[in-house]
């Protein structure tokens, strides 16, 4: 099913109608969603209030997940505006925003990040991992002499012995975040498939085999703060994070990145593809709320600026890797638009 901004609009008249004058006692906008985003958008909503004189949008890191679900929670003032996704929206938040009347949405696609793995710059150690090597250092359940097993790995020199002889010892995000998502779908399952043992099972034990952290004190997760995982890298050096490339960027005087399959996160390596642990970055507009909640549609136009999401804009200093001109130019057109959200057929 297709909306348009008119329809969408109609369909949440009434809940609306007490929308603007709930809204003149809300004067700040209400940003949720992604911790990866969450620094680009914080760093927009410092720009834009400056800019403009207008209260500094509030913006809140609840993870991917979580900023679904608030996000798609209803219309009306005591809802988010905005939420940020370091993944595309499923399907299953697609129909829980419908069922809550929100059902014209627009995505914005803002730049592409490289899901890094990181240690302190006091770990000498050279690195270079392979997807199956993170797997067999993460996973519950890994395959050992043919056989599904419980994961027995204490030190990455347990998986090869050309590895560090220390402890396995990895902070990352927990399940509700769009990072771990994508950590699952680039790194645990292909990794996981790689081994025959586990390629062979059953399609919905594979799933469950190559998704499934251990939870023995080797994966460690480290909420929705990737700052945090910053801090306890730092504390001890023989400690592995995963994060956004922003953090890592922005962390590159205390932290250094661990290269996978050969390669290590850059602007440069992310944007060509060559790295194979990136992704694309978004936000989500509630278009009901656009020209009743105060500056929602400035604070938007502002975001898709090339001043920002462009390849010398601000944001690239942060670690933004900026789309192609074309696709850029396009997408920023359609979100200043309110063009609807159609990707799931309706």
């Amino acid at each position: 099913m297709k909306f348009t901004l008119l329809g969408g609009l109609a369909a949440t008249a009434v809940v609306l109608a007490t929308l603007p004058a709930a809204a003149q006692n809300r004067d700040q906008i209400r940003i949720v969603g992604s911790s990866t985003v969450f620094p680009y958008t914080q760093a927009v909503s410092e720009q834009f209030s400056n800019a403009t004189g207008m209260r500094a949008p509030v913006v809140e890191s609840t993870g991917t997940g979580g900023g679904m679900q608030a996000f798609c929670a209803g219309v009306g003032p005591a809802t988010a505006d905005i939420t940020g996704a370091s993944r595309p929206m499923t399907q299953s938040e697609w129909t829980l925003c419908q069922q809550n009347g929100v059902t014209n949405v627009t995505e914005a696609l803002i730049g592409y990040d490289g899901l890094s793995i990181a240690v302190s710059r006091a770990n000498s150690a050279p690195l270079d991992l392979t997807k199956a090597q993170l797997f067999q250092a993460l996973a519950a359940e890994v395959e050992v002499n043919g056989q599904v097993v419980a994961n027995p790995y204490n030190n990455w020199s347990d998986i090869d012995p050309s590895l560090p002889s220390t402890p396995i010892t990895v902070f990352g995000p927990p399940p509700t975040s769009g990072t771990r998502d994508a950590f699952v779908e680039l790194v645990m399952t292909p990794g996981c498939r790689s081994f025959a043992a586990l390629d062979g099972l059953e399609a919905a034990r594979r799933t469950e085999v190559c998704a499934r952290m251990r939870q023995d004190g080797k994966f460690i997760e480290a909420g929705e703060n990737d700052n945090l995982i910053v801090q306890r890298l730092n504390q001890d050096p023989n400690a592995f994070g995963i994060f956004g490339y922003s953090f890592l960027y922005e962390n590159m005087d205390s932290l250094k990145p661990i290269a996978v399959e050969g390669v290590e996160p850059s602007a440069d390596t992310i944007r060509d593809g060559s790295y194979g642990v990136s992704r694309p970055l978004f936000f989500y507009v509630k278009n009901a709320h656009r020209g009743v909640i105060p500056g929602l549609q400035e604070f938007v136009e502002f975001y898709m600026e090339e001043d920002a999401i462009g390849p010398d804009g601000y944001l690239s200093e942060r670690g933004l890797v900026a789309l192609p001109d074309d696709v850029r130019a396009a997408d920023a057109a359609a979100v200043v638009a309110a063009t609807p959200f159609t990707r799931y057929p309706g």
